[in-house]
């Protein structure tokens, strides 16, 4: 049942006037996403108090004021501090198996979903007024110790939770209420609760679950690495990778062969997506979670770290008609981004943009996507060959893996199509390799390639302990830097602190080398040129390499040399 509007619920109870009710109205649209309610409290219209009755009515909710109540200190240790926060909620009452929390939001019903989804348990709302929310979490929470290390801590001097882990086998026939019940114990939940959201924090791309003989780890990767976090007790590796796959609605009596699948959740007011990969291993299941924050990452060729010269000619080469653009690099290296910032900037009404992706990482207003799942048959080639029946202008194949895809993609291309797609190779020129390899003949390779955009993520140094340093020879050896390169160039790292978990580096740059086809290499890769030779010409036609886009990064001070030898690879 649709519920009457806050506007008209303020009226109904006498808050405000009809006249008052269109001026608010008119008020809010001048200030996108601000809600009515707030907007009426700023006007001066109504109290905080009114409000939080308005809410409570419209809803059907009760309403609390928590500076009033006492919480027992069991209820508040349900929710975490992080969590409490990222929703702003307080945990009031623990009945049975329903958590009453209190929100000053209610109208939020995916936090509702959420909650439900992290703890477990079923949720009641009450409705509490913001200045009083605010008030109760400085109070519960503002000098919280709660953190990963105290929860393991607990969980390892847990007896309880042992035995009830001692009494199921790891890989005999198990008993699906022991381990449901063991899964979704308070402890398991509360430590996947403040990973999870950790991660999230901190923009980590994956998380990984894995199990060994005598030990069960956590790590986390962030800008590319891979950080280890406090191991918990090796017994309870079970019961975490079983609650993983039932908020993934995954099968949990199966634990002989892989599976897939995804959470997804709504964090801070923003849309997270994991996808989550189960790896039976010797000592138990190995599970890593695929962190899609949509919110982190911003699809617009400006923001993707293109210099200037280079953004120009790439943006000339994805306008053409037709013809393939092609981005390479290894996983990670954030080629689906690159792709997806050009397809936002060429999403118009006047063209129809297909994607067929495996899988489809990013949702997009105005674009056609399509995901791949082979276990059915709909493989990129049988996917693609659909997608030209469907009158698209451009599109966008999430990889070439195989000849098949390559001709079709080729064939679009000379049909009239735009395609953009990704390969794995270790730069630009070698691509052309690549396709030669697969065995897409060279005069076809000549006939639609329009631009290859090679492409290696940086971290960059941490701004709030940057510090100017001298590198060691043996590096700038290995970028074989000359002393007169080197003169007057200044190098910069990070000292390590709070902000960048002493790593001294604090988010991801790209580096790339952008090699744009034009007749000279067109000639040269005719005569059957090797890679070098394509290289050499690409370079002599103003292609700037891997490796001295990394340097050039180095001498601005935004990442270090170091990085730059660990991703890029020298020119033969």
């Amino acid at each position: 049942m649709a519920h009457r509007r806050i506007g008209q619920v303020l009226v109904d109870m006498g808050f405000i006037t009809d006249e008052q009710q269109e001026l608010l109205v008119d008020e809010q649209h001048e200030h996108p996403g601000q809600l009515l309610g707030k907007v009426a409290i700023d006007m001066g219209l109504i109290s905080e108090e009114q409000l939080v009755q308005a809410l409570a009515e419209q809803l059907s909710l009760q309403t609390t004021s928590i500076s009033e109540i006492t919480i027992k200190k069991d209820v508040l240790g349900m929710v975490t501090a992080p969590m409490a926060q990222m929703y702003r909620i307080v945990p009031v009452e623990f009945d049975g198996d329903t958590l009453t929390v209190a929100m000053c939001d209610p109208q939020n019903l995916s936090v509702q979903d959420e909650l439900r989804t992290f703890l477990g348990f079923n949720i009641r709302v009450v409705v509490t007024a913001e200045s009083s929310m605010t008030s109760a979490l400085e109070r519960y929470y503002g000098e919280s110790t709660d953190s990963v290390e105290s929860i393991v801590s607990a969980l390892e001097d847990d007896a309880e939770l042992a035995a009830a882990a001692a009494g199921i086998s790891a890989d005999g026939p198990i008993n699906l209420d022991d381990v449901t019940a063991l899964a979704d114990s308070a402890p398991v939940r509360k430590l996947l609760n403040m990973v999870l959201l950790m991660a999230i924090r901190e923009h980590a791309s994956d998380l990984h679950f894995e199990p060994f003989e005598d030990e069960f780890k956590i790590r986390i990767k962030a800008d590319g690495v891979l950080y280890e976090m406090v191991p918990p007790p090796r017994h309870l590796a079970f019961a975490i990778t079983t609650r993983i796959k039932v908020m993934a609605n995954l099968d949990i009596a199966e634990r002989r062969l892989p599976q897939d699948g995804r959470i997804e959740l709504m964090l801070g007011g923003h849309a997270v997506d994991l996808r989550v990969s189960v790896l039976p291993t010797m000592f138990g299941e190995s599970v890593v979670m695929r962190v899609l924050d949509r919110s982190v990452t911003s699809l617009d060729l400006n923001s993707c770290g293109l210099d200037a010269p280079t953004l120009a000619k790439f943006r000339d080469a994805i306008s053409k008609p037709n013809g393939i653009v092609l981005v390479t690099g290894p996983t990670g290296s954030g080629k689906t981004t690159t792709l997806y910032s050009a397809l936002n900037e060429l999403n118009d009404v006047e063209d129809k943009l297909i994607t067929t992706e495996d899988p489809v990482e990013y949702d997009m207003d105005g674009i056609i996507q399509v995901p791949i799942d082979a276990d059915i048959g709909n493989t990129f080639a049988q996917i693609l060959r659909a997608i030209l029946r469907q009158d698209p202008d451009k599109i966008l194949v999430g990889e070439i893996r195989d000849l098949e895809t390559a001709e079709i993609a080729v064939q679009a291309s000379l049909t009239g199509h735009l395609v953009f797609s990704t390969l794995h190779t270790n730069d630009a020129p070698s691509t052309i390799t690549r396709l030669k390899d697969m065995g897409v003949p060279t005069f076809l390779i000549t006939a639609t390639v329009e631009a290859i955009l090679a492409q290696r993520l940086v971290r960059k140094v941490c701004a709030q302990c940057r510090e100017e340093y001298t590198p060691p020879r043996e590096v700038l050896e290995d970028l074989e830097l000359s002393s007169e390169q080197l003169k007057g160039k200044r190098f910069f790292r990070g000292a390590g602190c709070e902000v960048c978990n002493n790593t001294g580096y604090k988010g991801r740059v790209g580096l790339f080398e952008l090699m744009i086809m034009n007749n000279d290499l067109r000639d040269k890769i005719m005569s059957n040129a090797q890679t070098d030779e394509i290289r050499a010409l690409a370079t002599k036609n103003g292609m700037v390499s891997l490796r001295q886009a990394g340097i050039n990064c180095c001498f601005e001070g935004v990442t270090t040399p170091d990085e730059v030898v660990r991703e890029t690879i020298l020119e033969a």
